[in-house]
């Protein structure tokens, strides 16, 4: 048995789990609505990595997407 491999082509199988799973630690970190975190994540640069097979940005996990998530608007926060 071969393992398939993740191409931009794929990769849309991959990406509503992990969606979900970060947007429901933004709504609950921040206590927003999972359509405003949804929104957020959506918007971010995070999730154009995430969606973009190059990056290797669905190797991570949740926590680790969600942290970047965080670092990213902390970032954009100090401009």
């Amino acid at each position: 048995m071969t393992i398939p491999t993740i191409t931009n082509g794929n990769l849309f199988l991959l990406l509503p789990g992990k969606i979900s799973a970060v947007a429901q630690l933004i709504a609950e970190e921040k206590h927003i609505s999972s359509m405003q975190a949804l929104h957020d994540f959506y918007c971010s640069e995070t999730y154009y990595k995430l969606e973009n097979e190059e990056t290797k940005f669905w190797h991570l996990g949740n926590v680790a997407l969600y942290e970047e998530f965080l670092e990213e608007n902390n970032k954009k926060q100090k401009i």
